[in-house]
């Protein structure tokens, strides 16, 4: 008889053990779960349009300083890199990168410092197009740059379409997107992109007169306005400081006694 008890509760004891172990794998998997949320949610999109600046002799050296500059912010923000394209036009840049936040804003920063130094600046008066934030995945599977062969000259942007900034960013936007779905289809390629590949997507690329307008646009952020924005604390009032304390000194008439 306490032989059979016995095992009845070591029987008990191991159905214990082994439901623990199970919500413990069960939480341990949603544990697993919210964790690639949270990797998920690190990833934002950032995409600047600049001109390069006059005194740059060649623009490969643009593709050279911000290869370095993701180097360096890679070995700081210990993480997956930076992916995206740049775009090298004759005057102008269209830059789209991948990354997490911080170090997005660290690419920012560098744009924003470089301005005061005109004579060593790279690119010059650069505008933020978007920056899309928690985005589910990334689009481009790596970072790659392509010099384009076009003409230097071009006609002004039709201001006779009057169309809000808001569409004009929007078709931008799709375009970078669709090019991007296109490089899927070339893992394999250099980061100097080859003619070919973009050869055959020629709608894909924003046309050079629509960069130089919406570089003139004001409703566009530069750098430095952002990360103005961005770097101030919020000045909140709360309800209770518009009770007390009182802006004025209280006076007390003198009682009497």
């Amino acid at each position: 008889m306490a032989s059979r008890t016995k095992r009845a509760t070591s029987v008990q004891y191991e159905l214990e053990e082994f439901a623990f172990k199970a919500r413990l794998s069960v939480y341990g998997l949603a544990q697993e779960r919210q964790k690639a949320i949270r990797k998920k949610s690190l990833l934002h999109r950032l995409v600047f349009l600049a001109k390069i600046s006059p005194e740059l002799a060649d623009k490969r050296d643009l593709a050279g300083y911000w290869h370095c500059l993701f180097l360096s912010l890679q070995h700081y923000y210990q993480g997956e890199g930076v992916t995206g394209l740049l775009l090298l036009y004759p005057t102008y840049v269209v830059h789209t990168l991948e990354a997490s936040s911080e170090v997005l804003y660290s690419i920012l920063r560098d744009l924003r410092d470089m301005q005061p130094q005109q004579h060593r600046a790279l690119v010059l008066e650069p505008k933020i197009l978007v920056l899309s934030h928690n985005i589910p995945s990334r689009l481009f599977q790596k970072w790659s740059y392509k010099v384009l062969a076009l003409p230097s000259r071009h006609l002004g942007y039709d201001t006779s379409r009057e169309e809000p900034i808001e569409t004009i960013t929007g078709e931008c936007l799709a375009m970078l997107l669709k090019l991007g779905s296109h490089l899927l289809k070339y893992p394999k390629s250099p980061p100097n992109l080859p003619d070919a590949v973009l050869e055959k997507v020629p709608n894909l690329i924003i046309p050079q007169d629509t960069i130089c307008h919406l570089l003139e646009c004001p409703e566009l952020l530069s750098p430095a306005q952002f990360l103005q924005a961005y770097d101030s604390p919020l000045n909140i009032v709360m309800d209770s400081e518009r009770v007390w304390p009182l802006p004025g000194k209280v006076k007390l008439d003198t009682v009497s006694s």
